[in-house]
């Protein structure tokens, strides 16, 4: 199994283990109160903590690069949302804010998302779904769809070293779509066909119950994630009596 594979095996990967229930829930909490919420009242001092959330799995995972990245990446987009009223109100200033607020409110979301699928196998995801009663009908499509990215991204790759070992290298913006995008959208539909296949040949459309061997159970981590969170969740529906009783 590659390396780079989303939904990796659990024998390729470091740190604290959560369980998969967890980083969905701490998914739909960054959703939920980042995307959908502006930087008034407590959600200026919640977000942010929120934000900080991704970046202390990541680093609990050993996966360090990507969290000090992620982190002088929100943080830059921070300070430019702060401060962006010093570029004045004119085009840049527009697109200092712009910027800054997709930094600010889609990267936590992105980062989160890809904690998800780099951290959890395919067994792992299926036997959490089966613990909360998903039906086939979804945990298969979603367990297929989390295969298909990474082998989308090896094809990718296979076209573009098939390109240079012929030297060929369009700058013509046709060309470019003939020799690169045509091949992998014939390659993505075979992958994801062959990916179907599998998933159909290894029993998972099966009405019977499948056994799995994966710790699937909450720890005291997950627990900790789990508080945070909720937490959140009732500060967000409670803030104007948490502001009304703080003189806020």
């Amino acid at each position: 199994m590659p390396a780079s594979e989303l939904l990796a095996s659990p024998s390729n990967r470091k740190g604290i283990r959560f369980d998969p229930r967890t980083k969905l829930f701490l998914l739909i909490t960054l959703c939920t109160l980042i995307l959908s919420t502006d930087n008034s009242g407590l959600m200026l001092y919640l977000k942010p903590l929120l934000a900080l959330i991704p970046f202390v799995l990541l680093l609990l995972s050993a996966k360090y690069w990507a969290g000090f990245l992620y982190f002088a990446l929100y943080v830059l987009g921070f300070v430019l949302e702060l401060s962006w009223g010093a570029f004045g109100n004119g085009v840049s200033g527009f697109i200092v804010l712009m910027v800054s607020a997709i930094i600010t409110r889609f990267t936590p979301c992105v980062i989160a998302a890809f904690f998800l699928m780099t951290t959890t196998s395919v067994s792992e995801f299926i036997g959490s779904m089966k613990k909360m009663h998903i039906t086939d009908k979804i945990t298969i499509p979603l367990s297929v769809v989390f295969r298909f990215f990474p082998t989308v991204k090896e094809d990718a790759g296979a076209i573009n070293d098939a390109m240079k070992m012929r030297g060929i290298t369009p700058k013509n913006p046709m060309l470019m779509l003939e020799y690169r995008v045509v091949p992998l959208i014939i390659s993505t539909v075979k992958a994801g066909e062959d990916l179907s296949c599998s998933a159909l040949t290894r029993g998972l459309g099966s009405p019977k119950k499948r056994t799995n061997m994966c710790d699937i159970g909450f720890h005291l981590w997950d627990w900790l994630i789990f508080g945070i969170c909720v937490c959140c969740i009732l500060v967000f529906c409670f803030q104007n009596q948490i502001c009304s009783l703080l003189n806020l």
